[in-house]
């Protein structure tokens, strides 16, 4: 009987087993975005960069993996930690993870909360090394990852979600990650587009998506990967992840309509396919810091704001003369930055208390002062990511072999074989040729690669090193 009251006195006795496995799914699920990452942006990218967009979203899962093990989970989430910046090393190695629970996830192992986690940092900078794709270099990403989680996403992560960070403590509201994976990741792309500078032909040729069944593959596994990236950081199986759920889903749903239709109306009335997949991501980017907080009429809001929004931010690099390739900064910067504004309108107080927790709420709630909170909270995110990836770069650039820039014999090959000696096809591919990109324009053909999408009807001869046909 002694014993039994022994062990009944420990953490141990608090673990849920039903909490525990739904963390342990979403884990799951999360990390089944950084390859979902890996194709979304592959599709978006031309044929010569496909594999390695797949292959750096995965270099970053596993180099931030490591640097999670090693100090990360310890800096981003220390629950022993007092000051408001930056945790301590108690957890460093992962040497005292183990099944005692920490303060955020009091139900579960420490160790299922630290893998949990490891997935939120893992996928961010894949996110961001959008920003730059088809015009980066394999190896230094592996060192800038490294450094760039360490001082970039795991602080804004403690201020955000650690007991004593300063916008937990203020009273900013961020249920899965607004600010330290999409406002991080996004001002970071953006920070990448403006120091590495534009691709090859930028402003003379139209980039255009070569695979749009991969853009659709990306968003299907990203879409299934986000009911655990939400659902999930309610850090238990209740009715909370489940709202969670549910309108991590209806957003996503609104965000690819309004997108889509937006869309239709804007260029010749047709739908695209990429426009329904944009908007879906934006939806679910925007849902991110509410998800946890919100009701599912919201989440109608949520969408529509976000996709709108994200599409009309698309505009912004033609306007202003950056080249952020993927889109990154449009949908994740600004889709983040209005999914936290929205949550500072629209947190409810009645679904916070789905598990028991007790907030303000937002406007809904007669709450004023909740929407400066979020709107602190997004401007320092913003700040610190896109102002320390700035000097990153610029150190990067001056020490010997580490700049990330790709060089232009190898922008030109594709990154594929410039940095990976690999191709992701062995078929010809249509090249538009500077400055003749419509109807009736020349078209080289190029070995090893896929097909881009262009204007007017086309014909294409495989299995050629070299040749020219005309768009008819």
């Amino acid at each position: 009987m002694v014993q039994l009251l022994k062990r009944l006195d420990t953490d141990e006795s608090h673990i849920n087993g039903s909490d525990t496995s739904w963390i342990l799914v979403s884990a799951a699920l999360v990390f089944i975005m950084s390859p979902g990452v890996g194709y979304f942006y592959s599709g978006m990218a031309r044929s010569k960069n496909a594999v390695s967009m797949v292959f750096l979203c995965m270099i970053a899962m596993s180099v931030v993996s490591v640097q999670w093990m090693i100090w990360g989970y310890s800096l981003a989430l220390s629950d022993t930690a007092t000051n408001p910046f930056i945790g301590n090393l108690t957890y460093g190695l992962m040497l005292k993870v183990d099944n005692k629970a920490h303060t955020n996830a009091p139900t579960i192992p420490g160790s299922v909360y630290a893998i949990f986690q490891c997935m939120f940092a893992a996928l961010t900078p894949a996110l961001a090394i959008g920003g730059a794709a088809e015009r980066i270099r394999v190896f230094p990403v592996i060192i800038f990852c490294f450094i760039w989680t360490t001082i970039v996403y795991d602080p804004i992560a403690y201020w955000s979600w650690a007991p004593s960070g300063w916008m937990a403590k203020m009273g900013e509201l961020d249920y899965a990650g607004g600010t330290p994976v999409h406002i991080a990741s996004g001002f970071a792309a953006l920070a990448f587009a403006l120091v590495l500078g534009k691709r090859k032909g930028f402003g003379e040729e139209k980039f255009q998506p070569h695979n749009y069944l991969n853009i659709i593959l990306g968003t299907a596994l990203l879409w299934f990967g986000w009911f655990g990236f939400n659902g999930g950081s309610a850090v238990a199986s209740n009715g909370r992840a489940g709202m969670a759920a549910a309108v991590t889903h209806i957003a996503a749903c609104m965000g690819g309509l309004s997108w889509s239709v937006t869309a239709y109306f804007r260029n010749g009335y047709k739908f695209s396919s990429f426009h329904f997949c944009s908007g879906a991501v934006a939806g679910l980017v925007a849902i991110t810091p509410g998800s946890g907080f919100v009701t599912p009429w919201a989440a109608l809001v949520f969408g529509a704001v976000g996709g709108v929004a994200c599409h009309f931010a698309v505009d912004l690099k033609e306007k202003l003369r950056f080249d952020d390739a993927l889109d990154v900064f449009a949908v994740h910067g600004v889709g983040g930055v209005v999914g936290n504004l929205l949550t500072g309108i629209f947190a409810s107080k009645s679904i916070a208390a789905l598990n028991g927790s007790d907030i303000k709420g937002g406007w809904i709630d007669h709450h004023w002062k909740q929407f400066g909170y979020q709107l602190a909270g997004s401007c320092a995110g913003a700040a610190w990511s896109f102002g320390i990836t700035v000097i990153l770069l610029y150190i990067f650039k001056i020490i010997p072999g580490m700049n990330l820039r790709i060089h232009e014999e190898g922008e030109i090959s594709g990154a594929d074989i410039a940095e990976m000696g690999e191709h992701g096809y062995k078929y010809a591919t249509m090249e538009p040729v500077a400055g003749n990109t419509g109807r009736g324009s020349t078209l080289s053909v190029l070995e090893q690669g896929g097909i881009h999408h262009s204007s007017g009807n086309s014909s294409i001869t495989n299995n050629v090193e070299k040749t020219e046909i005309t768009s008819t």
